[in-house]
């Protein structure tokens, strides 16, 4: 039986707002302008925050690989997972096996790539999570993109990747 409730939109609002904040700390930071946080089952409390790193170790990853170090996969598996851009393929895996039940990412892979271009940063994997979770024997929970919130996460990418 599945015991996770759905989040409000102004739940989803707030805590991408949040990862997007993070994001804005990365960039000022010298980093990619990508961040993440994972709520708690309560929708309300944030049990960790990351931005990112390198180009291995996105905000996603590490976030999650903190959150299988800190918690059972009993408890992550009623958490959520905010991000402002979706999920890449080592991040979505990373969350998987982490056991974390739920991604709300803001703005999509493809809509990154549209800004990005070929930048040597940035070689996206045409690989939507949704597709990468469907392969997988977990029912993870995908919303996104979330449109109301879309142009204020591209802003932050945008500034970054034409400085590039």
């Amino acid at each position: 039986m599945d015991t996770r409730t759905a989040p409000t939109a102004q739940q989803i609002a707030a805590h991408l707002r949040a990862a997007n904040a993070i994001a804005a700390e990365a960039q000022r930071q010298g980093h990619h302008p990508f961040g993440a946080v994972l709520v708690a089952p309560d929708h309300k409390t944030v049990l960790l925050a990351q931005g990112n790193v390198d180009a291995i170790n996105h905000a996603e990853a590490v976030l999650a690989r903190e959150a299988a170090r800190r918690y059972t996969p009993q408890q992550l598996w009623d958490c959520t997972l905010y991000t402002t851009v979706e999920p890449c393929a080592m991040c979505a895996g990373t969350q998987y096996w982490a056991h974390i039940g739920r991604v709300v990412y803001g703005m999509s892979e493809a809509a990154l790539l549209a800004i990005t271009g070929n930048h040597a940063d940035n070689p996206t994997l045409d690989l939507p999570c949704r597709e990468l979770f469907a392969r997988g024997q977990k029912a993870v929970q995908v919303i996104g993109p979330v449109a109301e919130l879309e142009e204020e996460i591209a802003q932050v990418h945008r500034l970054f990747w034409r400085r590039g």
